[in-house]
């Protein structure tokens, strides 16, 4: 009876990992990193890939409403650095949903790796932290004004002005306000997460400079620790 119970036990498994491995066969893998051991596979439906999986360190992770362009120069990143300071690295996965002439569309997502207790084993568990969406902090704290001969930018007590007229765009062709929302970047640099998001003055471009967030782990979020402008040279 002992060995028959372990047949079964042992049956079931391999038809599981079958199973797991031949969901991944449908898909087709986009970026992996050998390093973290992490490998990112989804499918490609009307030009996008669509229906994410991420294999980490052999456990799947299913993410189906992310989105990513399907060209090979903006394939998801993979980064593995401690970006909180807690001498734990966390896993971050920078996706890119649009790209085109003045429009460069990223999204971020934030893993903490967690010990879970899974079939009698503890294994590393990914699970996704918020991070606070670059555009609401910008719009809780960014005032901005636009005229035919420069554009202002504050924050705070500090405020920016900027002198468009050597741009030569005729006011006609000028937005009513500054926009931002088609350059939206992420990186991560001295161990912090920073959003980039570019200023743009009309629908043919006129980038005057940008807003840059540093993010900062708090209330088990990440949230705006600092924002500032600086203006395009």
């Amino acid at each position: 009876m002992k060995k028959v119970l372990i047949l079964i036990i042992t049956i079931s498994l391999f038809a599981v990992l079958t199973k797991v491995n031949a969901t991944i066969n449908e898909y087709e893998e986009i970026a992996k990193s050998d390093k973290v051991g992490v490998t990112i596979y989804a499918k490609m439906m009307n030009g996008l890939y669509i229906d994410f999986k991420i294999d980490f360190q052999g456990n799947i992770l299913s993410k189906p409403y992310w989105m990513n362009t399907t060209n090979p120069t903006w394939f998801p990143e993979i980064i593995y650095e401690d970006i909180n300071r807690d001498g734990k690295k966390e896993l971050i996965i920078i996706l890119t949903k649009s790209t085109g002439t003045g429009v460069l569309e990223r999204e971020v997502h934030v893993f903490q790796i967690q010990q879970q207790r899974f079939d009698k084993m503890q294994i590393d568990v990914p699970v996704e932290v918020l991070v606070e969406n670059p555009i609401a902090i910008l719009l809780k704290s960014v005032k901005t004004e636009l005229t035919p001969n420069q554009a202002s930018v504050s924050i705070g007590d500090k405020k920016y002005t900027i002198d468009i007229k050597p741009l030569g765009i005729k006011p006609k062709h000028l937005f009513g306000d500054i926009y931002f929302g088609n350059i939206i970047n992420f990186e991560i640099k001295d161990n912090k997460l920073i959003a980039i998001i570019g200023g743009q003055i009309s629908p043919a471009g006129g980038y005057i400079g940008d807003i840059q967030i540093i993010y900062k782990y708090k209330d088990r979020m990440y949230q705006a620790e600092s924002i500032e402008f600086k203006p395009s040279e």
